[in-house]
């Protein structure tokens, strides 16, 4: 094999197989050699595009003042500069350049993060090298290479199909066509267009239907996605409908604060008071209502939140599925390796009339009296794609290696098996078919599948003696319900008589007129996380229903497990009651008794792909906000479909990944309610900066406009007013957005999802704290005017109250008030609930020390220096904050603790 660079071949499609395998050196049969390989990695490069560059750092910083309030910032600035005060403007343009800044690293952090999570979700590939198949990640291909192509798989790099069996492929990425394309191994012209290319598949392009085997021709930015990536290039997004609505908001904000700043300026005026003075009245007051900070806050709660999320096993892909998750109603979950534990192992069989566990069996040595078992497990054995691994054990999907687990047990030797019956030929799973089959050299055609799709093929059965007999179907079906009710997946087994000289086996031969054999009835039990997970879910006021492909009463008995079925709020008690459909009967249903069914049922069993989709658009017309979880090609619709589209990261296709807005690696139920937690806590937090945040420029702006209409001094200036925000509006607040989730918060019901973002038990609580704010600031600005006759001191003594009260007010409404309460019990560990409170109280306390106590500050902000009597009264405030401070919390509870109430609603049956 070549060595040296490789030739250059634009027109791979219009070749014939044997020409592009001589061209790259390449073999049908064998692939590279691992040398080769290498050699060519080395050459070429990972099979990875190149990433291009996005927007320069310093045009993302700019934009980071693309922000109605702190636009009005500069301008103020700009003017108090004009007018001959460049201290004035020098410490407001630092407020929009420290909020800039800080939205600034917090937004590359978040863009990189997502950036990260998503390239960590590798794609592996089928490789065939040295004549040897292995799965490989995808990044390490390089021309030259074999590749196995299944339904639901990625195509990784340009491929010229050597192999084709029903291949199907989803080109729209590329081409615009929105139906797959059937493919295949002929050359066509050369100037055929991309679409017509029949000869090729693409990298980025999906395999919707069968199976193929191709040779790598270009990869990385050789390929035509590479040509094209700067258009298809995905962009972490991190606007959200939650910051288009602060947007919205601080948008309203400004213009209200701007038409009573000027009232402010117009009115002072009248009253016979100087432009200047009240333009600097107007100022303060525009500076002290503005929460520029706001934006900023935003964007690092939600980041956090993705960082706690992929901590937690839950990688988010589109950052608005963090909001979506905490107002989630209902949690449609796929059964298998989801719910329960993905290690199925066969547990009864029957066959020749006989139903037997497989106990009864050890051990048989491979031959037994009843001909129909022996030959329904050898069946399992051949119709199967799983294989032993001496590193890995069994690899393959769990059905299929329960399969062969079972043959194992009652010593039925694979490879002697395969060798007195080697597969020819074979019809991959495919959800809609729901079976698999197989032709074998020994003239047989095995299937295995669903109940229904194997008996529905068979007109005779095999009796414990190996004979033909009518079928039996009441008896079978007898035999599928007993091993259901015991929550037992079932697999039915069939055999054909194949001709000779058949070499490719089509749907036709497995049509009608097949022998049944038997069958096997294999569990897979509950995660017990999962039992904990789905109570928890309930008690959150949240529903959870499961759909899956297996049997009606394999998944009604999986269900009782796990309690689904159960009254929302319902931990406990007896058992639930299941209401379950299936499939057939859901096709039954008129669509508009749909939504009114889905509403009653928890359990969905043998259900379509394409009915998923009807499930999702039902529930959500109920008002219902839905998360999905899918793992197969046609689950994308339903998961697009879905509020929350959630795939598996390990065992589900590409596809159902690029579809999804979240994936979980671990396949585990429990983390779809760890990042509804997580997706809660975001929103309960920036509640908490909003309730925390708006008072003070509330108190502050408040102050200023009474001064303005009766004419008395400013109790705070401009300046000081952004002092204020720099600490309490900014700092304190920061510390929230880091709070941990909150103990009850699970025991809440869903937020709906049209809830304002200022509630009217947050607007109360606002104009509450508000008031007192202004009585704070108003009463230590009087008392220390009077007491010491100095402007300067008064308004030392008000911003040093006002940030003092707010410290208590910080920790009402943080975690680390409920590590006060358990102080006596757990000691010091107790503080360590919410750190980053803590840091923001001991750096709030040492800058206002500097603020106060230092001569370049008292200069630069108009301060006096406070001693130690005076700085006692300005903490009187903050025994006056704990009564205020708890009206607030009843007004408006904001750390998801349970308030009495009514109780949550019970689901409808």
């Amino acid at each position: 094999m070549p060595t040296a660079p490789l030739p250059a071949l634009p027109q791979p499609h219009a070749e014939p197989i044997s020409r592009v395998l001589e061209l790259w050196g390449s073999d049908a049969v064998r692939g590279l050699s691992d040398a080769e390989a290498e050699r060519r990695l080395q050459s070429h490069g990972p099979n990875t595009l190149t990433r291009r560059g996005g927007t320069p750092w310093w045009l993302r910083f700019v934009l980071q003042f693309n922000n109605p309030l702190l636009i009005t910032l500069l301008v103020v600035g700009s003017v108090k500069l004009a007018q001959g005060h460049p201290r004035d403007a020098l410490v407001i343009w630092s407020v929009t350049v420290i909020n800039a800044v800080i939205g600034f690293v917090q937004e590359s952090k978040a863009e990189d993060a997502i950036a990260a999570l998503a390239r960590s979700v590798q794609t592996e590939v089928e490789v065939v090298r040295d004549g040897r198949r292995r799965r490989l990640d995808s990044a390490q291909l390089v021309p030259g290479d074999l590749v196995s192509l299944q339904a639901g798989a990625r195509v990784p790099a340009d491929l010229r199909l050597l192999q084709c069996r029903n291949l199907q492929a989803d080109e729209s990425a590329l081409t615009g066509e929105s139906l797959p394309v059937g493919k295949g191994t002929t050359a066509v012209e050369a100037e055929a267009p991309l679409a017509e290319r029949i000869g090729m598949a693409y990298a980025g392009s999906f395999v919707t239907a069968g199976q193929g085997l191709g040779l790598v021709v270009a990869t990385g930015d050789r390929t035509q996605v590479g040509c094209i990536s700067t258009s298809l290039q995905e962009q972490v997004d991190l606007t959200t409908p939650l910051t288009r609505k602060f947007a919205r908001f601080s948008r309203t904000l400004l213009r209200a604060i701007l038409v009573v700043a000027a009232l402010t300026f117009l009115v002072g005026v009248v009253r016979g008071r100087g432009a200047e003075e009240m333009f600097d009245g107007a100022v303060a007051l525009a500076v002290g209502a503005i929460p520029e900070e706001l934006p900023a806050i935003v964007t690092i709660t939600l980041a956090i939140g993705v960082h706690r999320m992929a901590r937690r096993r839950a990688i988010i892909r589109r950052l608005p599925a963090v909001e979506a998750l905490g107002s989630t109603t209902v949690i449609c979950s796929d059964k298998t390796g989801t719910l329960t534990q993905n290690r199925m192992t066969v547990r009864h069989l029957y066959g020749g009339g006989a139903l037997m566990a497989i106990e009864e069996l050890w051990p048989a040595n491979g031959s037994f009296s009843n001909v129909a078992l022996q030959e329904t497990v050898l069946a399992g054995l051949l119709c199967n794609d799983a294989r032993p691994s001496t590193r890995e054990g069994l690899v393959g999907d769990p059905t299929e290696t329960a399969l062969l687990a079972a043959a194992h047990s009652i010593g039925i030797d694979r490879q002697a098996a395969m060798d007195r019956h080697p597969r020819r030929d074979a019809i991959p799973f495919e959800s809609e078919q729901q079976f698999m089959a197989t032709l074998h050299g020994s003239e047989r055609i095995l299937l295995k599948g669903s109940v229904e799709a194997v008996l529905q093929r068979c007109s005779r059965q095999l009796d414990a003696a190996g004979r033909p007999r009518p079928l039996d179907r009441a008896a079978i079906e007898a035999a599928v319900a007993r091993m259901a009710a015991q929550g037992e997946r079932v697999l039915a087994f069939a055999i054909g008589q194949a001709d000779p000289s058949l070499d490719q086996l089509e749907h036709r031969h497995v049509a009608a007129d097949l022998d049944f054999l038997g069958l096997q009835g294999m569990l897979d039990p509950p995660r017990p996380e999962a039992i904990r997970a789905v109570a928890a879910c309930q008690a959150a006021g949240i529903r959870v229903k499961m759909i899956t492909g297996d049997h009606l009463e394999t998944a009604r008995a999986i269900a009782l497990q796990l309690g689904i079925g159960r009254d929302l709020g319902q931990n406990a008690g007896p058992p639930p009651e299941v209401v379950a459909v299936d499939g057939p009967e859901l096709a039954t249903v008129d669509p508009d008794a749909l939504a009114g069914l889905v509403d009653r049922v928890d359990v969905f069993a043998r259900v379509a792909p394409a009915q998923k989709l009807q499930l999702v658009r039902a529930l959500q017309a109920n008002g219902e906000v839905v998360a999905m979880t899918g793992d197969g090609v046609n689950d994308a619709p339903a998961l697009k479909q879905a509020d929350i589209g959630i795939a598996m990261g390990e065992g589900g296709t590409e596809v159902a990944r690029q579809a999804a807005d979240m994936l979980l690696t671990d396949d585990n139920f429990a983390t779809i309610e760890a990042a509804v937690e997580e997706g809660r806590t975001v929103y309960l937090n920036l509640r908490k900066t909003l309730a925390f945040v708006l008072p003070v420029n509330g108190g502050a702006s408040m102050t200023i406009l009474l001064s303005a209409v009766l004419g008395a001094p400013l109790p705070i200036t401009a300046l000081q007013v952004l002092w204020l925000n720099m600490i309490c509006s900014l700092t304190m607040s920061l510390a929230l957005a880091f709070e941990p989730i909150a103990p009850q918060l699970m025991v809440q019901p869903p937020r709906p999802p049209e809830q304002p973002l200022l509630t009217g038990g947050l607007i109360r609580r606002v104009l509450v704290v508000s008031l007192f704010n202004w009585a704070v600031i108003y009463g230590l600005f009087f008392w220390g005017q009077h007491h010491s006759g100095g402007l300067a001191l008064a308004r030392t003594m008000a911003v040093q109250g006002l940030v003092l009260a707010h410290l208590v007010y910080l920790v009402s409404i943080s975690q680390l008030r409920r590590g006060l309460r358990t102080l006596p019990r757990l000691g010091w560990r107790a503080l360590m609930q919410a750190p980053a409170t803590l840091l923001a109280i001991a750096g709030t306390l040492a800058v206002q020390a500097v603020f106060s106590q230092t001569p370049a500050m008292n200069s630069f902000f108009g301060t006096a220096p406070l001693d130690l009597e005076l700085l006692l009264i300005c903490a009187l405030p903050m025994l006056l904050m704990l009564p205020v401070a708890w009206l607030g919390e009843q007004l408006d509870p904001t750390d998801g603790a349970a308030r009495p109430g009514p109780a949550l609603p019970l689901s409808p049956k």
